[in-house]
């Protein structure tokens, strides 16, 4: 029996028309039955919901935003369709939903549920114009409501997987359509056991991908990128990059732990328990191999640079002299629990905890409200958080040249700096 294939695109491989043409010419000579295609949000729209977002928290005006918004995703139907296609009245539907939950009561207290209702409408929008593109090109392809397969728990916005109840709506729903046709998914979103709708993390497509992999056993993943495949650095930010022609599951995971953003961190695990192998390619240069993810790889143990931006450094330094002790580290990590905030590196001295946080609206004003009855705290906002894998004696230097170091730790494999230009 053929195994179904996972194929994920991202927002970088739907911006446009243009870019749309060149999904479906990828996918030409692949689409079959037992495929899924899982799409991402168009180019920037997740951002632009979210500046809509921030202007009905603050109880602004945010119609010109939305008719932007509109506007972009209209302009790519026009290049795309001819006039009087179904995708235009389906386009301004969606609108109106997303205008009515906006009309709906938001405040700090209810804002993670609030998002999900509203953020995942740009995977809807996208995955309605690409079907419905595909359709055009004589490919017949289902559309699927991720939100009906995958069952999260209802922590909003860094929803957890319920794996048993998502592979059964997988193997019922999902598996009897793709014996006869290709389906259309949206990634990132889902729904809790009650139907709210639900997000898996920023940029969490690509798990999206391995759950469906994971629960329908799947023979591959492949992940479309605007990058060759996996590089040992970022090459919008860092030249000299280098291709990884292959790595074994324990390497992909360190990178993703780190930060690296070509995988989502919670990618790997889900393949890796199955042995299901994921490639990384590049949707601009499709017949090239890009990099495949899987236990028989041969490490390369290359310096590897990863670099987060906009990142808080928080110190916390105990107030009654005492020496930091494990009560205080669990009464930190209890509150970021809570809050829902990753750390992305820690660092203690006698009588201070470090840790270093992505910024999240909120957030660090909840923790320090929190915190400081227990703690003196002290912060820093706007940093980067640089992470060097195996780095060799030239590689950190260059990489400090015009920065100012908060912070510093290193282990036997690993550099971790808290930076800022001076």
């Amino acid at each position: 029996m053929t195994k179904t294939q996972i194929h994920k695109f991202g927002g970088a491989s739907v911006k446009d028309a243009p870019a749309i043409q060149n999904l479906a010419v990828i996918l030409r000579n692949r689409l079959r039955n037992n495929f899924v295609i899982v799409v991402s949000a168009m180019g920037k729209t997740t951002n632009h919901l979210e500046s809509i977002l921030s202007l009905r928290l603050e109880k602004k005006d945010y119609s010109q935003n939305s008719t932007i918004l509109k506007s972009f995703h209209l302009d790519i139907c026009r290049a795309l369709f001819s006039e009087g296609h179904i995708i235009f009245p389906k386009i301004e539907n969606y609108f109106i939903q997303l205008h009515h939950e906006l009309d709906k009561p938001v405040s700090k207290d209810n804002y993670d549920e609030y998002y999900d209702r509203i953020i995942g409408f740009g995977e809807l929008l996208s995955s309605r114009i690409v079907m419905e593109y595909l359709c055009s090109q004589n490919a017949l392809v289902l559309w699927q409501d991720a939100r009906e397969l995958i069952i999260t728990d209802s922590d909003f916005r860094f929803a957890k997987v319920n794996w048993g109840k998502t592979r059964k709506n997988c193997q019922s729903q999902l598996k009897p359509k793709l014996d006869q046709f290709p389906v259309l998914t949206q990634g990132f979103i889902g729904a809790d056991s009650v139907g709210r709708p639900t997000t898996l993390g920023r940029e969490g497509s690509d798990f999206t991908a391995a759950i469906l992999a994971a629960s329908l056993d799947a023979g591959s993943v492949t992940i479309w990128k605007d990058v060759p495949g996996v590089l040992n650095a970022d090459p919008k930010i860092f030249g000299n990059t280098r291709l990884f022609s292959e790595l074994d599951y324990q390497q992909a995971a360190e990178m993703t732990f780190y930060g690296a953003s070509v995988i989502h961190p919670k990618t790997i695990k889900p393949l890796a328990n199955s042995g299901i192998p994921l490639f990384v390619r590049s949707f601009l240069n499709p017949d090239e191999p890009g990099t495949k993810i899987y236990s028989r790889a041969k490490a390369e143990q290359v310096p590897t640079i990863v670099l987060k931006k906009d990142q808080i450094l928080v110190s916390f330094k105990v107030i009654d002299f005492a020496f930091i002790e494990e009560k205080h580290i669990h009464q930190v990590y209890e509150q970021l629990q809570g809050l829902k905030l990753r750390v992305n590196m820690l660092q203690t001295s006698a009588i201070t905890i470090s840790i270093v946080i992505d910024s999240q609206l909120f957030k660090l004003e909840q923790l320090l409200g929190q915190l400081n009855s227990h703690f003196e705290i002290r912060y820093n906002e706007g940093l980067e958080l640089l992470t060097v894998l195996h780095p060799d004696d030239d590689s950190i230097p260059k990489l400090l040249e015009g920065y100012e170091v908060l912070l510093e730790q290193s282990t036997r494999n690993t550099v971790q700096i808290v930076r800022r230009i001076k």
